[in-house]
């Protein structure tokens, strides 16, 4: 592909998005927008903000096998650090799902997808890597990071948290059941073992997420020191036992750091419509230990919350409004009375109508959830068209968002920091959109 100089660089679109106030007692905030323009494109991205306000941003590559990361400062441009996960093993290529995590310790600690090729390049099976920078140090091309393969046997969308020096990566077994396997280190990062799955020997929770789960993104609780798994799972018996409209939230615990865990219904909607459009989603507020969980209908984003580590779980309110009528792809992050609900919206009646016009929402509490504040972060829409939430099942240009993004909220000052893909800012050599990442800080 032929790429202008340009698009080497990182291009800036700074303007101000308008607040929208919506479900009363909230204050809606402001954003500047931050495009990270790389010629080789990049979707699905992430974020983690460390203690002293440092955040790193990753995002897929869309032409190539490997993780895109930045670093920066809160309210900088981020600068480009390059490809964090292409010199694991030769024949091995990064990028097809990523997840960060800066500890409370400082490190950053990383989990990729791995595509393993065979001599034709052709993928034969997917892996998850463990990838470990002390102080967050990316200089001499990742030189100072530790970087590992810890399972080569079909795996899928690993996640990564941690809670002092204690690391753990959950990810899918997706050659056989689909069950959740959970690793975790004890040396901030540095080495591996597996601990217990956190959908095994749970009676009927076990019978619905047999071969029927998408998990979201594990959590470690640094005020319990307990770690959590969200899911959504189907309905054991419906389709041969089989099902991919999974109506059911689940968060499992653990007290003894992933050796067992104990699951709680969060909700069970109507049977046979899918809860997971994509990922469900949990949010620990690190200084209450309070619980948010999220996840969307394909038409409504949702929210429930826990004050007794995941025992107990509120009746779920509906956080969109209008002219966001229409949700998908939540994502929350907590803090103190914060409570900070991105999502994808558009006042189309249908994620699949071919001219719904989408931008990024936030919504905002600042009473623990009681009440929101809904916020238009985009200062123009970021697609046009079809969100198809099925992953490889989807027809070409509707997945280009693929399928999540991220917020955080900076510890050092409450803003809240968004990253998300907009397939509006460049082409392809055959006219077809190269998506690319942008960044949204809240201003002050």
């Amino acid at each position: 592909m032929k790429t202008s100089p340009l698009l080497f660089a990182i291009a800036l679109i700074m303007t101000i998005a308008i607040p929208v106030a919506v479900h009363g007692k909230s204050t809606s905030p402001s954003f500047v927008n931050i495009s990270l323009i790389r010629p080789d494109g990049g979707s699905e991205p992430e974020l983690s903000i460390g203690p002293d306000g440092t955040a790193v941003f990753v995002s897929l590559s869309w032409t190539q096998f490997a993780t895109n990361t930045w670093k920066a400062s809160f309210g900088q441009t981020p600068a480009f650090q390059g490809q964090i996960d292409t010199s694991l093993a030769p024949g091995v290529g990064g990028g097809e799902d990523a997840d960060v995590d800066i500890g409370s310790t400082g490190t950053l600690h990383a989990t990729t997808l791995l595509a393993f090729f065979n001599p034709q390049t052709k993928i034969t099976q997917l892996g998850v890597s463990a990838i470990t920078c002390p102080n967050s140090d990316f200089s001499d091309n990742f030189a100072h990071c530790t970087s590992r393969i810890i399972d080569t046997t079909q795996a899928d969308r690993p996640w990564i948290t941690s809670d002092g020096a204690h690391v753990y990566i959950s990810y899918h077994d997706s050659g056989s059941s689909t069950t959740i396997h959970v690793q975790r280190s004890d040396d901030d990062g540095i080495t591996f073992h597996r601990v217990g799955d956190p959908i095994v020997g749970q009676a009927g929770a076990t019978s619905n997420s047999t071969f029927d789960n998408d998990q979201g993104k594990i959590v470690a609780d640094p005020v319990t020191h307990i770690v959590y798994d969200v899911y959504a799972s189907g309905v054991g018996g419906l389709q041969k036992a089989k099902t991919a409209n999974f109506n059911n939230i689940y968060v499992s615990k653990s007290t003894d750091m992933g050796k067992t865990w104990t699951p709680t219904l969060v909700f069970s909607g109507t049977t046979n419509v899918a809860l997971n459009n994509v990922f469900p989603i949990l949010a620990a507020d690190p200084l209450s230990g309070n619980l948010y969980a999220g996840w969307s209908d394909a038409h409504n984003v949702f929210l429930s919350k826990s004050n007794d580590q995941a025992q107990s779980w509120t009746s779920p309110i509906t956080v969109n409004a209008a002219p966001a009528v229409t949700a998908v792809f939540p994502w929350i992050a907590a803090r103190g009375s914060t409570v900070d609900y991105v999502y994808y919206g558009t006042s189309a009646s249908s994620k699949d109508d071919s001219s719904a016009v989408w931008n990024v929402y936030m919504a905002r509490s600042t009473d623990g959830g009681a009440h929101f504040a809904q916020t238009v972060v985009t200062s123009h829409p970021n697609h046009v068209g079809v969100i198809c939430t099925n992953g490889i099942g989807c027809q070409r240009g509707t997945r280009n968002l693929l399928d999540l993004f991220q917020d955080a909220i900076n510890p050092t000052n409450g803003l809240a920091v968004i990253i998300y893909t907009d397939d509006t800012l460049t082409t392809q050599s055959d006219g077809s959109p190269l998506p690319q990442v942008a960044v949204a800080y809240q201003t002050a």
